[in-house]
């Protein structure tokens, strides 16, 4: 009782994140451990801790009652204890008993809400003896007396199989309202009850009675396949409207070379019926007149122009058409009122039976509904949360281990109801809502002041929680004192390596180093030609001329799509690097060298800013035609220029032109007088650019933006990469870092980011194979198979499963979840060993729990440098990988 009360008191004051249950729990196991080492259940846990806290504040009023003498109260019995009355007959004779009741057990199975759940309970037995003298039949009813302010409910949610010898769990959907009215099972009310039961009943069977009419009109027939009459009637009127034919659907059929067709075969009905037409058929031509037929395979079964698409009547006359026309119209038209009328009466009947209790008298007793326990599993293992109404916060709050998180209605109803997964909530708490003091705030008689929960404790326990507080601010100051020890420690010993560096690179010779210039993004950096002499200039003029003068024809874009080896991916499919010597430039820049390259004769005609102006309109052009290309996954012109991944974002034009600016003015064009040329043009036309014509902030944030996406495609690619090898551990983290920023970048834009689906799906499958790998290591029972399979599960596994979770529309990831749980839950029908047993139940839990809070990952796996080209290659391959193998049922 005393560390109860300890654990509650630290519950409503304690500084700390979460609150140490294990001195109270151990206590709790040590008394609940029956003779039989079996594992109590929640409900008999409940039962004996109400049982204990009755008898230790019993104890407390019997020593309260010798001081003062007085009569000894028990807040236990007041709290959660009510009265009802059993009335009855038994063998023919009649009884009352009174009774004391604390949780109120309910079936669940064969119920849809709370009421039908009482309404059962209430009733036990054939009753017609308590309103007939005549009948001998048994049976009593329960009428409450006295409700307690906190009314529990107990869901019987298990049940014993008695064929597979074990109990499960019932996992049907059960409502239960958030206001629940107790009135009509009041004793007070016993007789007003006791009519409107009557005339309930007498209404079920009157609409069982319509219902059964309803369906005869729904599901007509007398063969196994059933239609709404209202159809068949105006199908039959469609049949008897349709143009008469005189002749059979089985002639002016082709038959097949050597074959006979069943015209043939059989004379036609058609020959000895009379035909609608007043005038005989012709005579047929001829045999030298007939064509040869002629089978046609993949025409012979297409129905003939002039035949009819639905079958229709042989003959038939005006006078009859339009009796059968009148009466079948006529017949359709009072089946649909019958139909509508039945309708609205079963639906007036529903409503009725609704509102039976909603009369101001039967809405008196109010409870609202405060807690629900919520358990998800399977009948031998599982994992329980709670959700409490917070008075103040006028909410509803999510208690699930150490995380308390805010919650709501529709969550609750989510996680509660059933029918859901595997989670149901198997109690549930009302508080009399004519009792506020239950739950309502206290304010200080003096200051006027609302009381927190740490000032309504007693001395004693106020004492306790500060000397806990006081014992956790001193964990916190040991622990900084720790962390600042520690980094002192690395900071002496990267001093002593630096040191140690300088000393040995002071013996050698220090080369000259040049001022580096200012980084461009990564897209744009490439290294300056160490040497600027004649010679180079020449070799990277003949190379760019060469390489234009062999792709005149196709443009600039021809050249970074040329296919070089038979080996490598299609020529669409990659890019090609431009022949400069000791200079690797990307396709950004490849485009613009190309672009200016075949501006030569208007800079030798009109000038360098003449020829500026010419490839710049070139090289945006060529871009724009990429952005507006529909190419396949493997072909992605966002990875090879920022500016696809700009215009195809719909960046401010501000943006894009500020962009290709500044890759005109790139240092990479410094190596021969015609690039230097335009490259100054563009760097005196950047610092023309005034403040107010271009956001430099909102301009870093697309570029940064750009940046995360390669980050992102290169999580991506990797994560692939391993998938492919089977290294499905080393693949989780790069697939859910890369999900998890896709998912960032697509808030933005739908072209921001890779296909979610795409991988959603690698996610999916690689969280599967880890769970059926760590599956197969517990099946070993091998101790140390087994430790690594749970292992699997603890670190990886468990700790991603709220992230599919998370999302309620990606029905995949649920079912896929769901599947993983099962795998592991079907071991609880099997024999094992105990040392398994005991592992496989503390690790269950971990595993059911359905919250959605994200946990702590490890950090995101380091991405080694790359370039542009190397990007470019790596995922095009990749993905080209993908298509060519089976895809999981993607």
């Amino acid at each position: 009782m005393q560390e109860l009360r300890h654990v509650f008191s630290l519950l409503v004051g304690s500084k700390r994140k979460y609150v140490d249950p294990s001195r109270a729990v151990e206590i709790l196991k040590d008394a609940f451990k029956a003779t039989d080492s079996q594992q109590q259940d929640v409900s008999e846990f409940t039962h004996k801790l109400l049982d204990w806290l009755e008898d230790a504040f019993q104890m407390k009023a019997e020593e309260e009652r010798v001081r003062e003498g007085e009569k000894p109260k028990n807040p236990m019995l007041e709290l959660f204890y009510g009265r009802f009355l059993a009335v009855g007959v038994h063998e023919g004779k009649r009884f009352e008993n009174t009774e004391l009741f604390g949780q109120y057990p309910l079936q669940v199975n064969g119920f849809k809400d709370l009421h039908e759940c009482l309404e059962a309970a209430m009733i036990e037995g054939e009753i017609e003896s308590l309103h007939s003298e005549n009948s001998a039949k048994s049976g009593q009813e329960h009428w409450f007396t006295e409700l307690p302010p906190v009314l529990t409910f107990e869901l019987s949610r298990f049940e014993f199989n008695q064929a597979l010898g074990r109990p499960e769990k019932i996992h049907h959907k059960l409502e239960f309202p958030s206001v629940l009215y107790m009135d009509r099972y009041m004793d007070k009310n016993r007789e007003i009850t006791r009519l409107k039961r009557e005339e309930i009943r007498r209404l079920k069977e009157h609409l069982t009675i319509l219902q059964q009419r309803l369906e005869r009109y729904l599901s007509y027939g007398s063969g196994p396949k059933r239609f709404p009459l209202a159809d068949v009637l105006q199908y039959a009127l469609e049949f008897a409207s349709s143009k008469p034919v005189c002749t059979s659907p089985l002639e002016d059929i082709e038959a097949p070379p050597g074959g006979t067709t069943a015209s043939q075969a059989a004379p036609s009905t058609a020959e000895h019926a009379p035909c609608s037409s007043p005038e005989a058929p012709p005579p047929p031509p001829p045999p030298s007149q007939q064509r040869s037929v002629i089978y046609k395979p993949f025409t012979q079964s297409r129905i003939p122009l002039d035949l009819p698409m639905h079958p229709a009547p042989r003959h038939v006359t005006d006078e009859e058409l339009g009796v059968l026309e009148g009466c079948l119209q006529r017949w359709r038209s009072e089946v649909e009122q019958d139909t509508r009328d039945l309708q609205g009466s079963i639906s007036r009947i529903h409503r009725t039976i609704e509102l039976m209790y909603s009369d101001k008298s039967m809405m008196q007793v109010p409870y609202r509904l405060h807690a629900v326990l919520v358990h998800e599993g399977q009948a031998s293992a599982g994992h329980y949360w709670a959700y409490i109404h917070s008075q103040p916060q006028g909410r509803w709050m999510k208690y699930n281990d150490i995380s308390v998180t805010k919650s709501s209605w529709e969550e609750l109803v989510r996680d509660s109801f059933g029918g859901y997964r595997n989670a149901s909530a198997y109690c549930l708490m009302y508080i009399d809502e004519k009792k506020p003091f239950l739950i309502r705030e206290e304010f200080d008689k003096e200051t006027g002041q609302m009381l927190t929960g740490f000032d309504k404790l007693p001395p004693d326990l106020k004492e306790y929680v500060k000397e806990d507080n006081q014992r956790f601010v001193k964990e916190i100051e040991e622990w900084d004192a720790l962390q600042v020890k520690k980094a002192q420690q690395e900071r002496l010993a990267a001093e002593a390596t630096e040191a140690t560096a300088s000393q040995a690179a002071a013996k050698e010779p220090a080369p000259t180093v040049t001022a580096a210039p200012p980084q461009d993004p990564e897209y744009m950096e490439q290294p300056s030609p160490a040497d600027e002499s004649k010679q180079l200039k020449e070799d990277t003029e003949r190379a760019i001329a060469k390489a234009a003068a062999e792709h005149e024809d196709g443009g600039p874009e021809a050249l970074l799509q040329a296919s070089e080896a038979p080996a490598k991916p299609p020529a669409s499919q990659r890019v090609v690097e431009v022949a400069i010597p000791h200079v690797m430039l990307t396709p950004a820049m490849q485009g613009i060298l190309m672009a200016i390259d075949r501006t030569r004769s208007v800079s030798d005609r009109c000038g360098p800013e003449a020829a500026f102006f010419k490839a710049f309109t070139m090289e945006y052009a060529r871009l724009l035609r990429f952005a507006q290309e529909d190419t396949p996954p493997e072909t992605d012109h966002r990875l090879q220029h920022v500016l696809v991944y700009l215009i195809q974002n719909h960046a401010p034009k501000s943006i894009l032109e500020r962009t290709l600016l500044e890759q005109f003015a790139h240092h990479s064009l410094g190596f021969d007088q015609r690039c230097k040329s335009i490259m100054e043009v563009a760097r005196a036309k950047l610092e023309l650019i005034k403040p107010e014509e271009v956001n430099m902030e909102e301009y870093e944030i697309w570029h940064q933006d750009y940046r995360n996406f390669r980050e992102t495609t290169f999580y991506l690619l990797t994560g692939l990469e391993l998938f492919q090898k089977r290294s499905y551990a080393e693949t989780l983290m790069y697939l859910i870092y890369a999900h998890q920023y896709n998912k960032e970048l697509l808030l933005k834009g739908s072209y921001r980011g890779h296909s979610e689906e795409l991988i959603a799906h690698y996610r999916r499958q690689c969280l599967l194979k880890l769970n059926e790998h760590a599956a197969r290591l517990f099946e070993s029972g091998e101790d140390q198979e087994v430790a690594n399979g749970l292992n699997i599960m603890n670190e990886l596994v468990v700790p991603c499963l709220p992230l599919l979770l998370v999302d309620e529309m990606e029905e995949k990831d649920i079912i896929a979840v769901e599947d993983m749980r099962n795998r592991w839950c079907s071991y609880l029908g099997q024999e094992m060993e105990a040392r398994l047993q005991e592992k496989l139940t503390d690790f269950l839990p971990k595993l059911l729990d359905c919250s959605t809070e994200i946990k702590s990952f490890r950090d995101p796996p380091k991405l080694p440098s790359y370039c542009t080209l190397e990007l470019c290659e790596r995922f095009s391959r990749v993905v080209c990988s993908l298509s060519r193998s089976p895809a999981d049922g993607k």
